[in-house]
């Protein structure tokens, strides 16, 4: 079976990923999502520059749960890769994609391996729906309204028609939702 990418991510109930200066402090850690359990299901993440630059290398602290350091862990055990137009040297922590999206996209799906995760920036997220590279929408709307942020949806070029796969209610609020697009 083709691995799937996947957009897995916290959002508001009105449609932001994060506030107007980048805030995250609404999204809930909710260890019965079983995120540790997403996380060993898939074995490359992608990222845009900023994203990466902000969360590539992130090292929780000391004072941290021991879930947050194996969610760290996990996270970090798996092959990066970013895609930026300016950005060229690959590290030994991240390969860096600047052009050629949907070719090097498409070698990734085809190579044997578990399932991608398509982390983010929002640019980085409107190009893969745009060139219908996603395959799997796990959205985790969280019980927050902020009234003005960064959207999950902007710039989106054609309509999708998705197919609902999954709901589950968690007693933090937080409802996920999971879609796959139609046809896949």
């Amino acid at each position: 079976m083709k691995r799937k990418i996947i957009l897995d991510l916290a959002v508001t109930l009105d449609g932001f990923i994060e506030g107007k200066n980048g805030e995250v402090d609404w999204c809930i850690m909710d260890p019965e999502m079983g995120f540790i359990n997403f996380l060993k299901q898939i074995d490359i993440i992608l990222y845009g520059r900023k994203s990466y630059d902000l969360w590539g290398g992130f090292t929780p602290e000391i004072e941290d749960t021991e879930t947050e350091k194996e969610m760290w862990g996990l996270i970090h055990s798996k092959e990066k890769y970013v895609f930026s137009r300016t950005q060229k040297e690959t590290d030994n922590k991240a390969i860096f994609i600047n052009d050629n999206i949907l070719e090097e996209v498409i070698k990734l799906k085809n190579k044997p391996g578990k399932d991608i995760w398509l982390y983010g920036g929002a640019s980085l997220i409107t190009t893969f729906i745009n060139l219908g590279l996603v395959d799997e929408f796990r959205l985790s709307v969280h019980p927050v309204i902020l009234g003005e942020g960064k959207p999950l949806f902007i710039d989106i070029k054609q309509r999708l028609n998705l197919k609902m796969v999954n709901t589950r209610t968690f007693s933090s609020g937080v409802v996920q939702l999971i879609y796959h697009l139609n046809g896949k």
